[in-house]
């Protein structure tokens, strides 16, 4: 009886011993690729950067503090486990090591919250920039990348924090109630769990941004998929029932939290594997099954872009499709239904609109067609303040505020407080963004002269916004509801001497054959442009310049826009 008690005794030590070995071991590999990560990735992308190649914000964005997170584990945690397990004959335990460095783990929120948009930024300049690329593909194919791409080396610390979370659980199952280390292990195991929680949220996510990046390059990397907003949900080949005949043609479906890709099997050999035919979005798509007495397990899908009619494998293939579908209707549909046009819908009609003054638009606000003094004449809606056609605002409705007296209305507002569903346009393309929503989060805004390939100056209201300071967007006005043309900065050469016929504080924008011409107010005002235009063009985001006015980003000369003329 003694000898079997020594001999569990025995073993259970032996297996403590395997569970802090295998710590060792796998953070002697873990600090290997953390190396790889700092001293070779991060690196030579920052030597490029250096020369002006792609901004150094970009590098250190994607990497964040994982010279830190190196740092800490090379020069501290490994050579204190190194030092244990030398010393392991004697001081059996593991727990006073990590109980002392583990609050150091919290500096992994950081990498972790910052790791989305790590994938993000490491995508857009793999695509954008072909030294940056080249940097890449060129360590990748090192061998002590061991075959895999720099995006799984960059998930390494996101895994490592649940993997310590792990053999600590283990290590406390066979620790001993009355054992000495038992104290400390617990306190590190608390610690720990704290973080390995976000780092599971950011593997799940990851998960999901890695099968994003194979459907990607499945559709010829031409489909604009990747990003963290997205979320895959099932893919699968479906027959697609032809509508004016009785054929049916192999197709294959990807749908996502947002949208439906109906695809087009491509046989071709190590190229893409299907082709878009169409995306259809989750907002006001139906999905009901359909009765075919040719084709069984068939159903039918219907989006705002297109209808379709499948046919599935099985009738189990039929409704696992169905279900996905429609659950992902349903969450889509919550999302959104709980603050779409609720504040506005609240307000609207019961207190007196902020009109927009006729000189602050140029064109319609609902239907961008522009104005004229014949046939297109500015008028306002009594609901809104919009300034709209007479096409636009030709309805009454009662208004509150006015002591429920009939008013012009525009047709938005008109269905909204009739009760009735607003009938969304098309997707906005790049240009439909509204001036307004930028000038009060703008970089820099303001008035200036503009010419292009020598044609005649004209005024036009210019906005650098925050959300996209690399973009120098051109309005006609400060409330137009569509830009007339947009600029990407990026690459840009900036000239500040002006030609014999340019206007007073000119400047210039070129690239190859393209020629911008502007022309401020003052030189003052041109020399405050230039500042925000010139970092712009190199990649790097600019700063406000500060002013004496409230809103730095403003210039001096949007004053005017101010003192407008009553509408109709």
């Amino acid at each position: 009886m003694t000898a079997t008690f020594f001999f569990l005794q025995e073993t259970n030590d032996q297996k403590l011993f395997n569970i802090a070995s295998e710590l060792l071991n796998t953070e002697k590999a873990y600090v290997t690729r953390l190396k790889l990560l700092d001293q070779e990735f991060y690196a030579k992308l920052m030597e490029e950067a250096n020369k002006g190649t792609f901004p150094v914000d970009v590098v250190k964005n994607i990497f964040s503090n994982i010279s830190s997170i190196t740092t800490f584990h090379r020069d501290f945690l490994l050579p204190d486990l190194e030092k244990r397990m030398g010393e392991w004959a004697s001081t059996p335990r593991i727990g006073d090591i990590l109980q002392k460095l583990t609050p150091f783990l919290k500096m992994y929120a950081e990498y972790v919250k910052n790791f989305d948009k790590a994938m993000e930024l490491l995508k857009h300049w793999t695509d954008r920039s072909p030294q940056f690329k080249a940097i890449i593909q060129d360590i990748q194919s090192q061998e002590a990348c061991g075959s895999l791409t720099l995006q799984h080396h960059m998930l390494e610390p996101v895994q490592r924090v649940p993997r310590y979370e792990m053999l600590l659980k283990d290590y406390l199952k066979k620790l001993p109630q009355d054992d000495p280390d038992r104290r400390d292990a617990e306190k590190s195991l608390e610690i720990i769990a704290t973080a390995a929680t976000h780092s599971n949220s950011a593997i799940r996510k990851s998960e999901n941004l890695k099968k994003l990046m194979e459907i990607y390059e499945m559709l010829g990397e031409e489909e604009d998929i990747v990003h963290a907003s997205n979320e895959f949900i099932k893919e699968g080949n479906l027959l697609k029932l032809a509508a004016r005949n009785a054929s049916a043609m192999e197709r294959h479906l990807f749908l996502f939290n947002n949208m439906l890709l109906y695809c087009v099997p491509k046989f071709s050999l190590g190229g893409p594997k299907y082709t878009v035919r169409t995306r259809i979005g989750i907002d006001g798509m139906t999905v009901r099954e359909s009765n075919n007495e040719d084709y069984p397990f068939t159903f039918q899908v219907s989006g705002k872009e297109r209808t379709l009619e499948l046919q599935a494998s099985s009738e189990q293939d039929k409704a696992g499709w169905i279900k996905a579908i429609q659950e992902t209707i349903d969450i889509f549909n919550q999302k959104n239904e709980s603050f779409k046009n609720a504040s506005v819908r609240a307000e609207l009609g019961k207190r007196a609109p902020r009109w927009i003054r006729d000189n602050e638009v140029t064109m319609c606000m609902k239907c961008k067609e522009p104005f004229n003094a014949i046939t297109r004449r500015r008028h306002h809606c009594r609901a809104c303040g919009y300034v709209v056609c007479w096409k636009c605002s030709d309805n009454k409705v009662a208004l509150e505020y006015d002591a429920n007296k009939l008013n012009k209305v525009c047709k938005d507002c008109y269905a909204i407080l009739k009760g009735e569903s607003v009938t969304e346009g098309k997707k906005k393309g790049i240009l439909e963004i509204e001036a307004g929503q930028f000038t009060d989060s703008s970089i820099m805004c303001g008035f200036l002269q503009y010419s292009e390939r020598s044609k005649p100056w004209q005024k036009v209201w210019c906005v650098i916004p925050e959300t996209e300071c690399l973009v120098l967007y051109l309005y006609g006005a400060p409330q137009d509801v569509k830009a007339q043309s947009t600029i990407p900065l990026l690459g840009y050469t900036v000239e500040d001497s002006a030609r014999p016929a340019d206007p007073p504080a000119a400047f210039r924008l070129s690239q190859s054959k393209s020629v911008h011409g502007f022309a401020a107010d003052s030189e003052e005002l041109k020399l405050r442009w230039l500042k925000v235009i010139r970092v712009a063009v190199l990649g790097e985001r600019p700063e406000r310049p500060q002013t004496d006015g409230a809103n730095p980003g403003v210039s001096d000369n949007n004053n005017e826009h101010e003192a407008g003329t009553n509408g109709t």
